[in-house]
């Protein structure tokens, strides 16, 4: 068994409305960059790990795509927005037990369609609803955007948290973004214009929701030792962990005030051999700014019903005493789901964050979050090698 794991190959397409490429074309032209990165060739690679997306994402035939053959790890994965830190862990297992030694996890989605909106990006045929499982159609819950307002209006009803206060997430999100020169949005905002935006689903303005994108986005797994001789600065896979909590939407549930983040931090962390204080960085996964705001709570970095005080007091922007989303996240740069928080992981871990670049970067805190709250995955990157 190999002594840790490490990514060293990051590859990102064009990002944001980028017509004209499938899918699956988008996907192998990460591969391909994400390999080429880490100065590989596409024959070193034994292991393949797709994760599933929403505009018609490509399964286990990318491999044929690519040309590779004689692979010991090929699958098709899912657990949403969670799914990047799933597909990673898995690669670092694989690596740490000899089942494969280079492996490459990859992402791509195009929803996006010329002459159409964002919001209609993810329409589909309505479902067939059976039972009272028709009663939330009913109610007009019919969208993730609905579901998520629910969430973020019980944290309100419970703890006090504000609107004005997703909306510090929102400003400080989209500071970091005014200084990445890949972000989709680099117009400032005010707190003035968060409040202003219409609302999309109350208590959820248009800036509380992300952004929808094209493109693709890869790493590469390795042996650590084997990724000391590579092209790029390696980043060390310290820890790992996942969160399943399975709220039910009823009279007692945890729903909207507790995510998985408070199972898979923990596990990661200690994996880690790290604290809460010894995070520098945190990417964390902002389909809505009210899933920054509970993610905090949960991981720790401050009490619960807090996390709105805490965004307010500047912590999480520039100059703050723990910068997060420091590529503009989700909400400004761009959403490659759980791929976004990674890539920018990746690239502060290696120190080539210009402008945006983090003062200390020895250990970061990547979250990813899919569904409804429903599933979570964490990792901790850092630049040194582990007990090192």
């Amino acid at each position: 068994m190999v002594d840790g794991a490490s990514i060293v190959g990051l590859g990102m397409t064009e990002l944001g409305r980028v017509y004209g490429r499938s899918p699956r074309r988008l996907a192998a032209d990460a591969v391909r960059l994400a390999v080429a990165d880490a100065g590989l060739a596409l024959d070193d690679v034994d292991g393949l790990l797709v994760s599933h997306g929403m505009g018609g994402s490509p399964g286990i035939e990318l491999a044929d795509t690519l040309g590779l053959r004689d692979l010991q790890l090929l699958t098709k994965m899912d657990a949403f927005g969670a799914t990047a830190g799933a597909m990673v862990s898995y690669a670092a297992l694989s690596v740490l037990s000899g089942a494969a030694s280079t492996v490459v996890c990859v992402f791509a989605d195009a929803p996006l369609q010329p002459k159409q909106s964002a919001g209609s990006a993810y329409h589909r045929d309505a479902p067939e609803w059976y039972g009272f499982g028709g009663m939330t159609a009913a109610l007009g819950f019919r969208s993730v955007n609905a579901f998520y307002a629910l969430a973020a209006q019980r944290h309100m009803a419970h703890y006090g948290t504000t609107s004005e206060q997703l909306g510090a997430i929102a400003v400080s999100t989209r500071e970091w973004a005014t200084r990445n020169p890949l972000a989709q949005m680099r117009e400032p905002i005010t707190l003035a214009d968060h409040q202003d935006s219409r609302w999309v689903a109350e208590p959820l303005h248009l800036l509380d929701c992300c952004l929808v994108s094209n493109g693709a986005i890869a790493v590469v797994v390795t042996a650590a030792e084997r990724a000391r001789d590579l092209a790029q600065p390696p980043v060390h896979l310290w820890g790992w962990g996942q969160g399943h909590p399975g709220h039910r939407k009823e009279r007692g549930s945890e729903f909207g005030l507790t995510t998985g983040a408070a199972t898979s931090g923990p596990i990661a962390m200690k994996m880690a051999g790290v604290t809460i204080d010894d995070i520098d960085v945190c990417q964390l996964y902002d389909c809505y700014t009210y899933t920054v705001l509970v993610s905090l709570e949960d991981y720790g970095f401050c009490a619960k019903g807090e996390g709105g005080a805490f965004a307010a007091s500047g912590a999480l922007g520039p100059g703050g005493a723990l910068p997060t989303n420091t590529g503009g996240g989700q909400l400004s740069a761009y959403y490659m789901w759980g791929m976004t928080p990674l890539s920018e992981a990746v690239i502060q871990a290696r120190g080539q964050g210009g402008e945006r670049q983090a003062a200390t970067n020895d250990v970061i805190l990547v979250s990813g979050n899919g569904g409804i709250l429903d599933h979570h995955s964490t990792l901790i990157l850092s630049p040194h090698a582990k007990g090192a």
